[in-house]
C-alpha cells in the first residue's frame, strides 16, 4: 500500500546544506499499522511529510498503492501533533470535521453529513458535535482531528506524534481509539512517535530510525497478542523484552557516527 524507496532531502540556504533524511527505504502492507521511532531530531516529522506529498523530496519516491505521490493525495490522510492549531476556532465540531471534504467536488451535502456523523460517531463524539474547539479538553480536540481524518475516509492513515500534548491518562484513551478504529476500518496507519511504549503497544511493526542524516537502522515485529489492553499488555513479559530492544536501538543510534554517503 505504502512504498518508501530511498528517500532523501536536503535542506539549503544561507550558503550551507543539511542533509536531513538519506536513502530511507521501507513499505506498509494494506491494513497495516507501522509505527516509527527514533532520536530526537532524526527526522521523522521530515519523513511524515515527504510521505504525505507536503514536501518534496531531494530525491527517491514515494508510492501510494503503485502511484507516485507527489503532492497531497486524496487516499491519504494526516493527524498532527499540534491539534489545536490544525482545528479552526471559530467553527464548530461538525464543521471541522466536513472541511475537507467540501474539496470533493463528487459528494453531495447528504453524503457529506453523513461521513461526518459517522466519523463523529466512531470517535465518541456525537453529542459535541455543536461545541466549538476551544469549548473542549485537549483529548477531545485531538479526537474531532481523528474524526476529520476518518471522515475523509483514506487509505493510508499518517499521524505524527497526535497524543505527545495530551496527559497519561487521556494518550491511552486515544492510543486505544486508534487500534480499534484500525481493526474496524481497515485502514493502513503509519505512527510517528517518540514514546517507546506507545510504539510497541500500538504497532505491528516497529521502525527505528538512526541519528540524521537518516536511515532506517532496526526493523522489529511486535509478537505482542492482536487483542491488546493496557494493563494486561504492558505487564507482559514480551512486552518488557521489545520495549528494551527498540531503546536499545535508539539509545545507540543516539551515540554512533551518522551514517555516511
Amino acid at each position: 500500500m505504502l512504498d518508501v524507496r530511498g528517500l532523501r532531502k536536503i535542506y539549503g540556504g544561507h550558503g550551507r546544506e543539511v542533509e536531513a533524511l538519506r536513502d530511507l527505504t521501507f513499505t506498509l502492507d494494506p491494513g497495516e499499522l507501522v509505527c516509527l521511532v527514533g532520536p530526537s531530531g532524526c527526522g521523522k516529522t521530515t519523513l511524515l511529510k515527504c510521505v504525505a506529498g507536503l514536501l518534496a523530496p531531494t530525491s527517491g519516491e514515494v508510492l501510494l498503492d503503485g502511484s507516485p505521490v507527489t503532492g497531497p493525495r486524496p487516499g491519504m490522510a494526516v493527524v498532527f501533533q499540534e491539534y489545536s492549531r490544525s482545528l479552526f476556532p471559530w467553527m464548530r465540531v461538525r464543521d471541522n470535521v466536513e472541511l475537507p471534504l467540501r474539496q470533493k467536488k463528487s459528494l453531495g451535502r447528504q453524503r457529506r453529513h453523513a461521513l461526518v456523523e459517522d466519523a463523529l460517531e466512531a470517535v465518541g463524539l456525537t453529542a459535541s458535535a455543536g461545541a466549538y474547539p476551544w469549548q473542549l479538553s485537549g483529548g477531545m480536540q485531538q479526537r474531532v482531528a481523528i474524526a476529520r481524518a476518518l471522515a475523509y475516509e483514506p487509505e493510508v492513515l499518517l499521524m505524527d506524534e497526535p497524543f505527545a500534548a495530551v496527559d497519561a491518562q487521556t494518550r491511552a484513551g486515544l492510543e486505544d481509539l486508534v487500534r480499534k478504529l484500525w481493526q474496524e476500518r481497515g485502514m493502513t496507519i503509519l505512527f510517528v512517535t517518540h514514546d517507546i511504549d506507545e510504539a510497541v503497544y500500538l504497532g505491528q511493526r516497529v521502525l527505528t530510525l538512526s541519528a540524521s542524516p537518516t536511515v532506517v537502522q532496526d526493523e522489529l515485529k511486535i509478537t505482542l497478542p492482536h487483542e491488546r489492553d493496557q494493563l494486561e499488555s504492558r505487564a507482559d513479559a514480551r512486552f518488557a523484552e521489545l520495549r528494551t530492544h527498540v531503546y536499545a536501538q535508539i539509545r545507540a543510534a543516539g551515540t554512533r557516527p551518522a551514517p555516511t554517503a
